[in-house]
């Protein structure tokens, strides 16, 4: 009877510790790769359970070089942080809703093709 106790109690504890690691749905963690010129910013999709659609499986920056995997244009470039540097990760959901409201300049700097308009929300699991 011990042993099926312990053995139960694991389980509870390694299902509690895969819950802990799994966003509620809708939410995604990305990361902002490149912060080219007149917000054309490139991120990568962090979150592991996703729409393979939504995003560039495979992009190369033509100014740099450097391959990306699972990436996206930022589309809602009125909104987005002005705080978020390239390299910090956070969290998102899509905005379907996303209108523009500001003026946006028209350098060019590449991006993925696929364009996705996000709304940057606080950590789900931040108290």
């Amino acid at each position: 009877m011990k042993f099926f106790f312990i053995l139960y109690s694991l389980i509870v504890l390694a299902s509690t510790h895969a819950c802990k690691n799994d966003l509620p749905k809708g939410i995604y963690k990305g990361k902002l790769e490149v912060k080219g010129e007149c917000m054309n910013y490139t991120i990568s999709m962090q979150s592991k359970n996703f729409d393979s659609s939504m995003v560039v499986s495979s992009w190369t920056d033509e100014n740099t070089g450097k391959v990306y995997k699972n990436v996206f244009a930022l589309g809602s470039r009125c909104n987005f942080p002005s705080n978020i540097k390239a390299g910090d990760e956070f969290y998102f959901k899509i905005d379907s809703n996303y209108v523009q409201h500001c003026m946006v300049c028209l350098i060019y700097y590449p991006t993925p093709s696929k364009k996705l308009f996000i709304k940057v929300i606080d950590a789900p699991n931040a108290k």
